[in-house]
């Protein structure tokens, strides 16, 4: 006798790949153009659409910049808005994170804006296996002491947050923020 749920499987499997590919952000998503209104940090921006509406929150896929609380975090954030901030930019979107924002693949003109930050040392390229999309970027980045990797001791955020916490707003307190570093000078204002 054959078990009726291994006759519903390929059923099921068409379900779930009709709710992917119909999942705004998800796979089958057409990238758009538009232009950077935030950078919010150093793999976190907003991008508003040229076709119209208001601007989407998106995470580049595939690089862990530092939070901004974090050593280097604000330099990541600056580099990156220096790069991009009011500029066009061109977005492939991938999927969406627990946040509800798109993880994407963004470019400016030529340059995969995840590649050009680990490649200057502005962030890690994020991988559990074999190093990540970048890895060859980090590498060269590594090797040059860049960024990052110039003095030694770069903590991943993963690492960071598990260690100290969030870089977040208090609740209830719209400019108060939990920082673990010891500088007061290296909190967010």
């Amino acid at each position: 006798m054959t078990c009726p749920l291994l006759l519903l499987r390929p059923l099921l499997r068409l379900l779930l790949l009709a709710a992917a590919l119909a999942a705004p952000g998800l796979a089958g998503a057409r990238g758009f153009q538009g232009e950077v209104t935030h950078v919010t940090d150093g793999d976190s921006l907003w991008v508003r659409p040229e076709a119209g509406g208001t601007p989407r929150a998106v995470r580049l896929q595939g690089i862990d910049a530092p939070e901004i609380c974090q050593p280097f975090g604000r330099e990541a954030r600056d580099a990156l808005a220096a790069r991009v901030l009011h500029r066009r930019v061109t977005v492939q979107p991938r999927a969406r994170d627990r946040y509800e924002r798109l993880l994407a693949r963004v470019s400016a003109g030529s340059d995969d804006l995840g590649g050009w930050l680990v490649a200057r040392g502005y962030a890690w390229s994020d991988g559990y296996r074999g190093g990540g999309p970048y890895a060859r970027q980090q590498a060269h980045a590594m090797a040059q002491r860049l960024g990052l990797w110039h003095g030694g001791g770069a903590q991943r955020p993963r690492d960071f947050r598990r260690r100290h916490g969030s870089c977040t707003p208090h609740r209830g307190a719209s400019r108060r923020y939990h920082c673990p570093m010891p500088a007061p000078s290296t909190c967010p204002p």
